[in-house]
């Protein structure tokens, strides 16, 4: 009879959810989430919620393995099949701009855009059928390690002594704080506006992209016609859009998107958040392991932090399966490192991309703007390495 083995994951978001969804797939593991938050709320007939994600195709394969997609596609989600990225210094329609469509590359659509309260949800009810203990309003109080092992001790006393702890906790993650793991942090001197817009014109089930010398604003289609917004500028500008009627929102929206959709009127809820890039010094040591925005986090630019941490799971899955199937314990330091060494050069590989352009786009050099729009000019006729940076970006790689 095959030994069974407990797997704590710390963090009930859509990258803990995710890798929770893959690992109950093996009835040797004994899986438990816990999460100091509240269970997610999730209501169809409400209006879409502020914070969405743009899922691709490979984070979609993932949710389908798991089995929540049909439930995610038909409850609520966007497909885009074009996405345009163009510079502040020349025009969309430009020969600089960057154009991709589903077309050229073989595939039905560029990704999804999902609300990420959608994405918990459905995770949630596929592991209501499963062995997957959930435990919300569930703080970890303190950590000691027990010799391969991290003894965990809860807020209620209670003590949990796992194979495996998963730290899925997020960017401020305690786990990787209490055990000791560095990281690498820089703020960006940016806030993320975002809200929702009701356009002029159709989205035409296109992201939009335009990059201004404060930094990039993305338009994302909604469902309903709607976009949301997702603007990366100083702290100061997006203060003030929080604080703006509705009218002078319109105004600005419209002005900093070039009109791109004609005349932008303001239709949901605001919000801002600051902005930071960070590494993890180490994904993994013995009996632990960090995933998704525990190991790193991303500049919001190219949508693809949610993506990097489904990639996570499925290679942490992947791992631990071959462990057992060696007849190892899933916590041993030897298969561990084999997802650090898939996943960590990846990810540090794209956050510095994403850091380098931002910082190349954000500021109003005349020079630098040339020097750009012949990069991406460049670019758009490079044929292999524009089809290959696609297919990293979408996830088929």
């Amino acid at each position: 009879m095959k030994r069974s083995y407990d797997i704590v994951i710390a963090g009930a978001g859509m990258v803990g959810l995710t890798a929770a969804g893959l690992l109950s797939m093996n009835e040797q593991l004994r899986v438990t989430i816990i999460d100091a938050g509240k269970r997610p709320q999730f209501d169809a007939g409400a209006d879409v919620s502020l914070r969405v994600s743009a899922v691709a195709p490979g984070s979609i394969d993932v949710l389908s393995l798991i089995g929540v997609w049909d439930e995610i596609v038909t409850t609520r989600a966007c497909p885009y099949r074009d996405m345009k990225v163009w510079d502040a210094a020349g025009a969309v329609e430009g020969p600089e701009t960057l154009s991709f469509g589903a077309a050229e590359f073989a595939v039905p659509q560029l990704g999804f855009i999902v609300e990420n309260m959608l994405i918990r949800h459905a995770l949630l009810r596929q592991l209501q059928q499963s062995s997957v203990v959930v435990r919300f309003d569930t703080a970890i109080d303190k950590m000691t390690r027990s010799g391969h092992r991290y003894e965990i001790q809860l807020e209620s006393g209670e003590k949990l002594n796992p194979e495996l702890l998963v730290g899925a906790d997020g960017a401020n993650s305690f786990v990787r704080g209490s055990a000791g793991i560095g990281i690498k942090s820089w703020p960006h001197e940016q806030k993320a506006f975002v809200t929702c817009l009701q356009p002029e014109l159709p989205h035409r089930n296109t992201a939009w992209q335009r990059f201004l010398p404060t930094g990039p604003i993305g338009l994302l289609p909604l469902a309903d016609g709607r976009i949301s917004i997702v603007w990366s500028t100083t702290p100061e500008q997006a203060e003030e859009a929080l604080a703006m009627s509705d009218a002078d929102l319109s105004v600005r929206m419209t002005d900093v998107t070039d009109s791109v959709l004609g005349h932008l009127t303001p239709a949901g809820p605001r919000g801002a958040f600051p902005l930071k890039s960070q590494h993890a010094a180490a994904y993994v040591e013995d009996g632990l392991v960090l995933i998704g925005d525990a190991a790193h986090t991303v500049h919001p630019l190219a949508g693809q932090g949610v993506n990097l941490g489904i990639a996570d799971a499925r290679e942490l899955a992947h791992v631990i399966t071959e462990a057992l199937e060696a007849d190892e314990m899933p916590g041993d330091l030897p298969f561990l490192r084999k997802y650090e060494r898939a996943q960590k050069g990846a990810n540090k590989t794209m956050l510095h991309f994403m850091d380098a352009l931002n910082k190349l786009f954000s500021n109003d050099s005349a020079l630098l703007a040339r020097l750009r729009g012949a990069g991406m000019y460049a670019f758009n006729k490079s044929g292999p390495i524009r089809e290959h940076a696609v297919h990293v970006a979408l996830g088929l790689r």
